[in-house]
């Protein structure tokens, strides 16, 4: 899988040029890419699907994975082509221009940005309830109000004050996440391991049965509905597309994203088969658990604390679901932080290429950010998160992504005819239309009330490029 790196694929070309945006500094490196491949992949999503995994598919449900991360690979692999052809900022909405033409590439953008404002709403909400696990008085009233607008203005001043400050921030919310589930999947799998470990084990909790029946292999009988638990978890593997969109600002995109897309991938599986793993070693009753990861580290925190007063061994629960907890804080921050930086930077680009009012491309003179499109994007979500009504749109997303992921999908035999790829991938010609199919399966899960929502939403985005070329030509 060469990936060439001369410089001189950053220069613009018909082909690879992308959304032009010489006012933003190329700061980005592999690693701060490969950060915003993780935070999309990783949201809130790992810490409430086991259990409706193992309620579908019983112990079958740890190989769900591996498959999703197949089902998801020839998509993954199409934007790791695409991304290899374009050096400029845009993502998504740069590949079906380029393909499509303009009209289609701004209907393209519009269905990311409408995806990412709907899940930045929703996951604020998330994060203020986590943050309410500790500080219950503020669940309810203006102080709910104010806590939501404390979380989304942080994270926007972050995103304006320059892509360092948010970078650095963005690692060591990653970090703290990483550590966390990593800790509890490691933990969680040592009970699958009690040759090992029976001595502590029963050393520390004699009454402990060892004797784990978990035989993941054969419990084809548990599945109850495969295709629903596929589609569950699918979705925990979508959101890497975010780290496509300020492709203008990394040294070598061409080269960077598609390693940080592939490799993130390999990563993110594993840990989520760790996590089921584990989650289905602690809790016999997993299926039917509201806080999975929760009641799977309070579970493990009883095995080790037999012999411990009652107080102290509340103490030590509480502490480790506490530690928990600020887990699932640190990964939604991290997810919100890299999506309010990514997608900004995309209603930015459609501006630079006049089909959004100029005000968007505005530059912070001294932060060199998009500052407008930023604050614009943040008070769009403060207003989704404090009325509730994203849940409902919620639901369209499914359709959101399956249309957008298509539409790029679609586009790279189109651009394979103009120029050849600098990527070559394994099954290269297949890859675009097996991609293609797991969109429409996509497609076919979702409700009607979802296709019209979504119908409305993309004549809303047509009815907003009309009026910016309108304007233009005043």
């Amino acid at each position: 899988m060469p990936i060439p790196d001369q410089p001189h694929l950053l220069a613009p070309s018909p082909a690879s040029a992308g959304f032009a945006t010489a006012a933003l500094p190329r700061q980005l490196g592999f690693w701060s890419l490969w950060l915003l491949v993780i935070n999309g992949l990783i949201g809130a999503g790992i810490f409430g699907l086991p259990a409706g995994a193992a309620r579908l598919a019983g112990d079958f449900s740890l190989w769900l994975y591996p498959l999703c991360a197949l089902l998801i690979l020839p998509v993954l692999l199409c934007f790791a082509e695409l991304s290899s052809r374009f050096a400029g900022s845009g993502g998504p909405a740069v590949y079906v221009s380029a393909a499509f033409g303009p009209a289609a590439g701004f209907q393209a953008g519009w269905l990311y940005y409408l995806a990412r404002l709907v899940s930045v709403a929703a996951n604020t909400v998330l994060l203020v309830d986590s943050v309410c696990y500790f500080l219950p008085a503020l669940q309810a009233g203006p102080q709910r109000l104010l806590l939501l607008v404390a979380v989304l203005g942080a994270m926007t001043l972050l995103n304006v004050w320059g892509v360092r400050k948010t970078m650095r921030w963005l690692g060591a919310l990653t970090v703290a996440k990483l550590a966390v589930l990593v800790g509890f999947a490691l933990a969680g799998c040592s009970v699958l391991l009690w040759p090992a470990t029976n001595t502590l084990i029963q050393t520390l909790n004699p009454t402990l049965n060892t004797a784990v029946q978990w035989q993941p292999l054969l419990s084809y009988p548990d599945i109850v509905d495969g295709p629903a638990a596929l589609l569950l978890l699918v979705y925990a593997f979508v959101g890497f597309e975010s780290a496509l969109i300020p492709a203008g600002e990394a040294k070598n995109p061409q080269r960077d994203l598609p390693r940080a897309l592939i490799s993130a991938l390999l990563l993110v599986t594993l840990l989520y088969m760790a996590v089921q793993a584990a989650c289905l070693a602690l809790l016999p009753d997993l299926a039917h658990s509201k806080t999975p990861l929760l009641d799977a580290t309070a579970q493990l925190a009883t095995h080790l604390t037999p012999h411990i007063s009652t107080e102290s061994a509340a103490a030590l629960i509480s502490i480790a679901t506490s530690l928990l907890m600020l887990g699932i804080i640190a990964s939604v921050a991290a997810n919100l932080l890299g999506a309010m930086f990514s997608t900004p930077r995309l209603s930015h680009a459609l501006a630079e290429q006049g089909q959004l009012p100029a005000w968007f491309a505005a530059v912070h003179p001294r932060f060199l950010t998009p500052a407008h499109a930023i604050w614009f994007f943040g008070g769009l979500a403060l207003l989704l998160a404090s009325l509730g009504s994203f849940l409902y749109l919620a639901a369209a997303t499914v359709l959101i992504r399956a249309l957008l992921y298509g539409l790029c999908c679609a586009a790279l035999p189109v651009l394979r005819r103009q120029q050849q790829s600098p990527l070559q991938l394994p099954l290269a010609t297949p890859l675009p239309w097996l991609a293609c199919i797991v969109c429409l399966w996509l497609a076919s899960q979702v409700s009607s009330t979802s296709v019209w929502l979504t119908a409305a939403l993309i004549a809303l985005g047509l009815a907003l490029s009309l009026l910016a070329k309108s304007a233009s030509k005043r």
